[in-house]
């Protein structure tokens, strides 16, 4: 794959409020699997706790910084009364509109039922688009009893990851983003 070695940041955003979460592991998997490397950015929400309610926090400031300007962003959610954790949208809340999420933005969620699978294509997609971030693939759903098996996400991954791997690679690079 061409954009492994070339391309640039990628960050992970999991709005669980468990750390360490079946969530978090969805996510880390998705940005591997897409970008053939590493994750540099990783957001567990949970960690921050109270924190982000405060709008002078370093960190979370630090890490809202990381993840706007990461060329691919993965955003991820448990599905709660149909739709994304209030965690995350506190999170999220921070970023500018139009303009908050530079990179490619991936909407993902995980929930217990097949009901809720549209949740993130209706709830979480369009708040991404809402902060500027381009959705070109669409959302992901995975069962949580499914969540670390890797045909869960083999279909979508076929789909999506020849649409984004050549957009990463032409993306312009952010500049005076700290490691």
């Amino acid at each position: 794959m061409s954009g492994a070695g070339t391309m640039g940041s990628v960050a992970v955003v999991c709005g669980n409020p468990r750390p360490e979460s079946r969530t978090l592991t969805a996510a880390r998997y998705l940005a591997t699997s897409l970008t053939g490397g590493d994750c540099e950015c990783v957001v567990d929400l949970a960690t921050f706790g109270q924190r982000l309610l405060d709008p002078d926090d370093p960190d979370v400031a630090h890490a809202v910084h990381r993840v706007g300007a990461a060329e691919l962003v993965i955003v991820a959610s448990p599905t709660y009364k149909a739709t994304y954790t209030g965690l995350l949208k506190v999170f999220l809340d921070r970023f500018a509109g139009g303009t908050g999420l530079a990179g490619v933005a991936v909407p993902l969620m995980l929930g217990g039922s097949p009901h809720h699978a549209l949740a993130p294509e209706l709830h979480l997609r369009p708040l991404l688009v809402e902060l500027g971030a381009p959705c070109v693939t669409p959302a992901l759903f995975v069962l949580d009893d499914a969540y670390d098996d890797p045909a869960s996400y083999r279909d979508w991954l076929d789909r999506t990851a020849p649409v984004v791997r050549p957009l990463l690679d032409r993306l312009p690079r952010p500049t005076g983003v700290p490691a």
